[in-house]
Order: structure tokens, then C-alpha cells, then sequence
């Protein structure tokens, strides 16, 4: 069976011409249980998110801050594993015909099995998988397994990328980039930053001969405003930590789904007001 990157690369092309950027909604698998974060996908999704990234979740997540380890660690002691990742995609994906894509570090894909990873990914029906620690020049042979499987490869860039590190990545990736708003790890901030506006500027100079490879930004993006800012500029704008923080805060379930479900929703809007 092929995985979604068509799908994935219609519903960016779809924002697109509506004159807007995607709403990109983060959120780790298992958290707060396997069923729970299922049906919180299934909220953001239903908020107003066009595409959601499903977060395998890792004991040591350097790219992540405090909120999303926190939620990856309850994820953990409750015994998540790949095979609730892949149950996680599947049923979002099917509730909602929706793109969904895993962002996981490359330790679990590699103990797991690259070919085993991405035939059930692809099964399950997801379109693709973000990769924040691999390489570029170590992804060969994972890039032929998610080729063969219909599968994107989102690499990750960052402000300190120089133009010809961005132009080997936008070479290798499919799907789209995902650009890293500034330095530092997930998390919640005060100011995206005129940063983020400068890279998507340099990636996207790098693939305009092929096209171009939609940037999507990530890391700090709050709330509508923000969302709006980075929309002006960017394919996409991505948001985890603020999802992630609606329902640790929350006094019980019910209110954590019906928060992020609110929160996917002034997302959505502020990602039409570019």
C-alpha cells in the first residue's frame, strides 16, 4: 500500500490557492493515553488544522522543550509504543481523510527497522515522517524505503543553515521543509522573529528551479496572532507546544480536547488573516 504524499502535497497546494498558509498542528502519540490522543487529533483536526504531525514519542527529544517532553514522558511510563504510533495515524487518518505525518528522532525508526517502519507507516496511511536528527547525507537508504513507499522526508533547517546546506536539503526532501523559527527547541514564545522570515527566504531560493518545496515554519507559534505573522511569509505554520500545554493544563479530559479543538480553531483563522 502507498502512503499520503500526494494527499499531503494536495492540501498544501489547496492552501495555497486559497491565499493561505496551512495550519500544521503537532501533538505525541500515547499522550495523555493511546485513546486519548487519538481522539485529541481527531479535535484539532475537526478545530480547523489541515495537516497534523504525530510525535513518536523519545526519552531523550533534543529538538523538544520542557512542555513536550513532559507529555512525551507520560506517554512513556504509559507504555507507548510504535505500533500505538502507527494505530494513532491510522485512525486520524481515517476519521478524517486528512494528511498525517510521525515526527520521531531516527533511534526508534533504526532499532525498529527502516523497511518495517515505513511499510506499516504507509499501511496506516500516513504521508510521510519528519526527521529532525538524521542527516542529510546519512538518508539515502531511508529515502529509498519512503520513496518506494509513498512517503515524504521532511528534513528540518535551521537560521544557522548556510545556503549551501539548505540547497543539499531541499534536493533530498519531499513534501516540504520544515523551518526551525530560531535556534533553540520547542516551546512557546513572545516573538517568532524577524529570523524565521530570512530563512524561508534562503530555502525557498534553493528550490525555486524545481518548482519549489513548500516552508512550513515551526517553534514558537502561540497563538492567532503569531499564527497570522508567520502565515505572511511561510507555506505553513506549524504549532506543538501550545496543543500540548491546552491539555496539561486542563482539569480533566473533556476540557483538554474541547481547549485544543478552540485553540486549532483561532489557529485557523489567524492563518487566513496573512
Amino acid at each position: 500500500m502507498s502512503g499520503n504524499i500526494q494527499l499531503l502535497s494536495d492540501t498544501l497546494a489547496q492552501a495555497k490557492s486559497e491565499n493561505r498558509a496551512a495550519l500544521i498542528a503537532y501533538l505525541p502519540a500515547g499522550f495523555p493515553t493511546v485513546d486519548g490522543g487519538i481522539e485529541a487529533v481527531k479535535a484539532v483536526f475537526d478545530g480547523g488544522a489541515d495537516i497534523v504531525e504525530i510525535g513518536l514519542p523519545h526519552s531523550d527529544p533534543v529538538l523538544d522543550g520542557p512542555v513536550i517532553q513532559t507529555a512525551d514522558d507520560i506517554a512513556l511510563r504509559g507504555g507507548v509504543k510504535i505500533a500505538d504510533v502507527m494505530r494513532t495515524v491510522r485512525e486520524a487518518h481515517e476519521a478524517t481523510g486528512k494528511p498525517v505525518l510521525v515526527m520521531t528522532y531516527w533511534n526508534p525508526i533504526d532499532r525498529y527497522g527502516i523497511e518495517r517502519f515505513t511499510a506499516e507507516l504507509a499501511e496506516a496511511g500516513g504521508a510521510g515522517c519528519i526527521l529532525p536528527d538524521l542527516p542529510v547525507q546519512e538518508s539515502a537508504v531511508w529515502r529509498e524505503h519512503a520513496e518506494k513507499h509513498g512517503l515524504a522526508t521532511v528534513f528540518v533547517v535551521a537560521p544557522s543553515s548556510k545556503d549551501e546546506r539548505l540547497a543539499t536539503i531541499t534536493a533530498a526532501g519531499s513534501g516540504f521543509v520544515y523551518a526551525a523559527s530560531l535556534m533553540g527547541v520547542t516551546g512557546t514564545r513572545e516573538s517568532v522573529g524577524a529570523q524565521a522570515q530570512d530563512l524561508v527566504r534562503r530555502t525557498r531560493a534553493t528550490t525555486a528551479d524545481r518548482g519549489g518545496l513548500p516552508v512550513c515554519v515551526g517553534l514558537g507559534v502561540s497563538n492567532a496572532e503569531q499564527a497570522a505573522e508567520v502565515a505572511g511569509f511561510a507555506d505553513g505554520v506549524i504549532v506543538g507546544s501550545a496543543f500540548v500545554k491546552r491539555l496539561l493544563d486542563a482539569d480533566d479530559h473533556a476540557a483538554g480536547i474541547a481547549a485544543v479543538r478552540a485553540l486549532a480553531g483561532e489557529l485557523a483563522e489567524g492563518v487566513r488573516k496573512r
